[in-house]
């Protein structure tokens, strides 16, 4: 069977799943809505319907999982955060902090943070972000080789500075470059296969 795969940009309020059977959701946006898809896609890892950034699809669910527990695929993250982030702040993300997940107290892995000197150039959101006005902010950048739900947005609640706007920029080798939100680019299977082996 010929797989395909894509790499896309999720906008800001959309769910990271095709279809859904929840009445509650059907007002919801879903990836369908961006491209004509093949039947059986599904993404690779999700991004919070609150998150932008980069998402891999494939119809490949071997494929699928081995991006998902390879340590090769580290994402890194945007996150502009509330308040000026602290010296003292950035060091305890990279060393790991107490998050909560599935209701259970858990440390995070020591990653790579670091502030970012300039706001960065993301693709314009319809997101709503206080400005300045209201109190200064501040980006950093995260990169991760695991990735349990909303976590940076606790990791970074937990060292008092939390998430006012959070984008993927990176996933292994891939990044979002020049992407729009919304854009849908097809990936080789061959190159994709070959950036994770």
């Amino acid at each position: 069977m010929n797989h395909r795969h894509f790499l896309i940009y999720k906008p800001y309020k959309m769910v990271s799943q095709f279809i859904t059977n929840d009445r509650h959701q059907r007002k919801k946006r879903f990836l369908g809505e961006l491209f004509d898809f093949p039947e059986d896609c599904m993404a690779v890892g999700r991004l919070d319907e609150t998150s932008e950034g980069l998402l891999i699809i494939t119809t490949d669910g071997q494929l699928s999982n081995q991006i998902n527990k390879s340590d090769t695929f580290k994402k890194e993250y945007f996150a502009q955060v509330d308040g000026v982030i602290t010296d003292e702040a950035v060091d305890q993300l990279s060393n790991g902090v107490e998050i909560s997940v599935n209701g259970k107290p858990y440390l995070t892995s020591s990653c790579e943070v670091r502030r970012l000197d300039a706001i960065p150039e993301l693709p314009s959101t319809n997101q709503k972000i206080r400005d300045d006005r209201h109190g200064p902010s501040s980006w950093i950048s995260i990169i991760l080789n695991e990735g349990k739900f909303r976590q940076v947005r606790k990791m970074t609640s937990a060292v008092g500075f939390p998430t006012l706007r959070l984008a993927r920029v990176r996933i292994g080798s891939y990044s979002i470059e020049n992407m729009n939100s919304g854009e849908v680019i097809e990936l080789d299977d061959n190159q994709l296969r070959t950036a994770i082996s």
